[in-house]
């Protein structure tokens, strides 16, 4: 078999001199140690990760805003009162306080006391305790932090545990997804390579660049703020960009076999082309994520850098790992293949399927843009009534302790009852007490407001709690607009000039501060990560048509995805298929995150696809030959890669009981499928073949200040010469 090494071969010789091909070789020679390495690296993480535990912290506040400075005026003269509570739902046809189920209850309160971090019990029937009774009495909650209650349930007596601390236990439970992701990559790239041995390295590859990042995340989750659900989209979208990075590599490997080339010489091929493209990719997802930190909010930092840790770790696996174990496999890759499913590597540009229809869709452009932007359109339509909010338990599935609880609290309380507003006030002067009164009296009779607690005044006589229970929903429109009516209006007009400074608070207020800074953060992530692309896709492909056109089209997918996501979740169309247990809102966060990593996703499919489109300009100057044949080089990879993301991101829609991941799935699914199909296969050929020539256009005098960067090693000198030969045509 021929050398790369063979002057004979330039583009195996360039290979084999880029730090890439170094890097390559290196781990190839070195396989075993390089193995034992990655043993031992994932040994030790775990290790460490089992030694420090977690603290995962769905902490969603926003400093200085006036929910927090609630908080804060609780922690300091409310001490007493500090830390979350859980509240065991009780419900019973017949009323609570009949001797039946008050000896049960009373069995309850008394099991609970005891128990290790307990501070204090309060049973719905003992004195004082009206307000945890309904007025039928046949609802009522005990408010204790426990995990238990469940077993003392009885014919007749309903017990559900609800609160934030049990939500935070219910929403870190492992779901099925990453299984059925999984095993629909594993029947895909069968499909795609034929060959198990193919198809087991790229999953082998994420598998272990995931639980390494896993360990790690696990461990910073002392030092920074990670959501409860943070370890859930870090597995989520490592094993997606995990699977498809190995696979465009084990892709050139496997074509490099096929050019008669040895173990050796293929691996340094294919990590000097397919891992630079890689490389790029891994960097520009690591770019477009970089851009959740000018958010400053903690948790969405928490959830930036373990996306980032875990794309960085799978790039790592793709880049090192991979090579050494094509050392072992060498040329035994295809030998346990599936019969009649081996795909041999060969001529991607002859007269195949995918030349075939990208000359068709160049036959009729206008047509083919205009259909693919109206189902662009229709898809984008839900996204102007997207109304961002945090979802609350009644949310959840059914099954769930934390539906069930919140439900019966609805039925017997009022809907409003789940998210009290928890108004803070500081006393000061003499007036204070008396408009502390006015205020309360005040709150009692606003529009949307259910019941209002007495209030409570600290031993220092300095400030005051009121706890005003809404009307609606806490994740409802109306409870958004009740807060800001109270802090806007209600408030200011009760306490001025009466010493009283009250800030309305809580869980629900906190949320409704955090959606509303979120909205406002949504447009500079957009503009900065938009930005940062089309500076990387001009440097890249020395052209200032191709970045616009990359982001607009970009933007149109991930519009297509919001629409899709606010239809089933938000209007609540097709729930029972997607499993959509209630309609709601869509959390704030997630539009921040789906929008910087399906950016950077589809920057990686324009990577490839107009790479391949720019050497066959480069090399012919036609350009609509460049656009079929670099369709139909990349269409079968990019078809297989998106088919592997689709199935990873849509099994968390299937596979996992909450909703904020199945949304955030449905959502990366969307997206990813929308950008392969209807923008890659469809929608770009009929727009590079309209533009024509245009499509590479560089002022000069930006060309001569443009640093050159080429994904291919033997790019740039083909470009400039076939430029140039355009250029005189």
């Amino acid at each position: 078999m021929p050398s790369t090494q063979n002057p004979a071969d330039p583009n195996a010789a360039r290979s084999a001199s880029t730090g890439l091909g170094r890097l390559a070789a290196w781990c190839y020679d070195h396989r075993r140690r390089v193995l034992v390495g990655w043993i031992l690296a994932v040994v030790a993480i775990a290790a460490l990760a089992q030694w420090a535990g977690s603290r995962l912290d769905n902490n969603f506040s926003l400093a200085s805003s006036p929910s927090q400075q609630a908080q804060d005026l609780l922690a300091s003269r409310f001490p007493a009162q500090q830390g979350d509570s859980a509240d065991v739902v009780l419900r019973s046809p017949s009323p609570l306080d009949s001797p039946a189920n008050a000896a049960a209850i009373g069995r309850l309160v008394r099991s609970l006391r005891p128990l290790a971090h307990v501070s204090s019990v309060q049973s719905p029937l003992a004195p004082g305790a009206g307000r945890q009774l309904s007025r039928d009495h046949r609802t009522g909650f005990v408010v204790v932090v426990i995990d238990t209650a469940d077993r003392f349930a009885r014919p007749g007596l309903q017990v559900a545990v609800g609160g934030a601390p049990v939500e935070q236990v219910v929403s870190a439970a492992p779901g099925s997804s990453e299984m059925i992701g999984i095993l629909a990559a594993v029947v895909v790239m069968l499909l795609a390579f034929g060959s198990v041995v193919a198809m087991g390295l790229p999953i082998l590859t994420a598998l272990v660049g995931v639980g390494l990042g896993f360990g790690i995340l696990m461990a910073l989750s002392h030092l920074i703020t990670v959501p409860t659900f943070g370890p859930d989209i870090m597995i989520m979208i490592g094993l997606g960009v995990g699977i498809d990075y190995a696979l465009f590599v084990v892709t050139r490997y496997r074509q490099g076999l096929a050019e008669r080339r040895s173990p050796r010489d293929a691996t340094i091929v294919a990590l000097s082309t397919a891992g630079r493209a890689v490389l790029f990719a891994g960097a520009t997802v690591v770019i477009a994520l970089l851009g959740l930190f000018v958010v400053g909010l903690p948790f969405m930092d928490g959830l930036a850098a373990a996306t980032i840790v875990a794309v960085g770790l799978v790039l790592v696996a793709a880049l090192t790992l991979l090579p050494a174990i094509f050392g072992f496999a060498g040329l035994a890759i295809d030998r346990l293949h599936v019969p009649g499913l081996l795909a041999r590597p060969g001529a991607t540009t002859g007269r195949g399927f995918w030349r075939r229809w990208s000359e068709t869709v160049q036959r009729r452009p206008w047509a083919c843009a205009v259909a693919a932007l109206a189902v662009l359109a229709v898809l984008a339509v839900p996204l102007f009534s997207m109304r961002l909010a945090f979802s609350d338990a009644g949310n959840d599935p059914a099954s769930l302790t934390t539906r069930q609880a919140y439900d019966l609290l609805a039925e017997g309380f009022g809907p409003g009852f789940s998210g009290p507003l928890i108004v803070a006030a500081d006393l000061r002067g003499p007036n204070a007490q008396a408009g502390l009164a006015r205020l309360d009296a005040r709150l009692a009779h606003v529009p949307g407001v259910a019941s209002v607690s007495p209030p409570v005044v600290n031993a220092g006589r300095n400030a005051a709690v009121i706890v005003v229970y809404p009307a609606t929903a806490p994740q409802s429109a109306p409870t958004a607009g009740l807060v800001e009516r109270l802090r806007g209006q209600v408030i200011p007009q009760v306490t001025a000039r009466s010493g009283v400074t009250a800030f309305v608070g809580g869980e629900t207020a906190a949320g409704a501060d955090t959606s509303a800074y979120l909205s406002a953060r949504l447009p500079w992530v957009i503009g900065m990560v938009v930005l940062l692309a089309f500076l990387l896709l001009v440097v890249v492909f020395r052209s200032l048509v191709i970045p616009v056109k990359a982001a607009a089209m970009n933007l149109l997918s991930i519009g297509a995805a919001y629409g899709v996501i606010v239809a089933v979740y938000q209007w609540g169309w097709l729930d029972g298929v997607f499993g959509a247990s209630r309609a709601g809102p869509i959390d704030p966060w997630i539009p921040l995150m789906m929008f910087t990593i399906v950016f950077g996703l589809s920057m990686d499919y324009e990577v490839f696809l107009l790479s391949r489109m720019r050497e066959e300009w480069a090399r012919t100057g036609d350009n609509s030959t460049a656009v079929a044949d670099g369709l139909a080089a990349t269409a079968r990879v990019i078809t297989a890669a998106a088919a592997i993301m689709v199935c990873v991101f849509g099994s968390f829609v299937i596979g996992d009981p909450l909703r904020i991941l199945s949304v955030f799935g449905l959502g990366l699914a969307v997206a990813v499928l929308v950008d392969a199909t209807v923008v890659r296969m469809v929608l770009v050929p009929a727009v590079m073949q309209l533009l024509g020539p245009a499509n590479w256009w560089l002022p000069s005098w930006l060309g001569r200040a443009t640093p050159r960067l080429a994904i291919e090693p033997a790019a740039d000198h083909l470009a400039d010469r076939g430029l140039a030969d355009a250029r005189r045509r």
